[in-house]
């Protein structure tokens, strides 16, 4: 496909207004994508502070998978190294327990689309259950500590993460093995290909 083509695909998803109704802020897709990147990031949905900045991972949990990754802002958010694309691209409202689930349209009608244009990406960090679901499928364990502890069936081309919330600390008291074996592993990785 053309770069004209793929430029088409962002503006469309840009200017998307599928789940428009269902949107208690409105559509405002964010992602972060170009042909070069080595990286993608794969997420739930933007929060309501990304959806107000329009940032992607413009947050705590953007701080703390920063760390993770071993890389500032700069690099971060450099597009041409690092696409970030989750699996709902505008902010889905609040539930009882903190945001409801991304949208489904948003990657039945454009991840297949957006994803096969990316063509160099190398690794894929797999943030949460919505995105493990649709990226590894049946290939995922029983619960979410176990498909990231089962972390080299899926390496070098993806690597499961919790989510970096910081609701998530409790898990990673639990899980101290996740920042002592597979962040130095992936620090490592992700500075090699940068």
């Amino acid at each position: 496909m053309s770069v004209q083509s793929f430029n088409n695909i962002i503006e469309d998803i840009r200017s998307c207004t599928i789940c428009a109704p269902s949107l208690p802020a409105g559509p405002r897709p964010v992602f972060q994508v170009s042909k070069t990147a080595k990286i993608l990031i794969v997420g739930q949905a933007p929060g309501r502070r990304v959806h107000e900045t329009g940032i992607p991972f413009d947050d705590p949990s953007g701080d703390r998978l920063r760390e993770w990754m071993g890389i500032g802002k700069d690099v971060f958010y450099d597009a041409s190294k690092i696409a970030i694309v989750p699996m709902g691209f505008c902010y889905p409202g609040t539930g009882k327990s903190g945001d409801l689930p991304p949208r489904p349209e948003c990657a039945d009608k454009w991840r297949k689309k957006l994803l096969v244009q990316l063509d160099s990406i190398k690794l894929t960090l797999i943030i949460g259950q919505y995105a493990i679901k649709w990226h590894l499928n049946s290939k995922a364990k029983r619960t979410l500590t176990e498909t990231v502890e089962a972390w080299r069936d899926y390496w070098p081309e993806n690597v499961v993460l919790p989510h970096p919330s910081p609701r998530n600390n409790i898990w990673l008291k639990k899980n101290q093995w996740f920042e002592s074996e597979i962040l130095p592993e992936l620090k490592e990785y992700i500075e090699k290909l940068l």
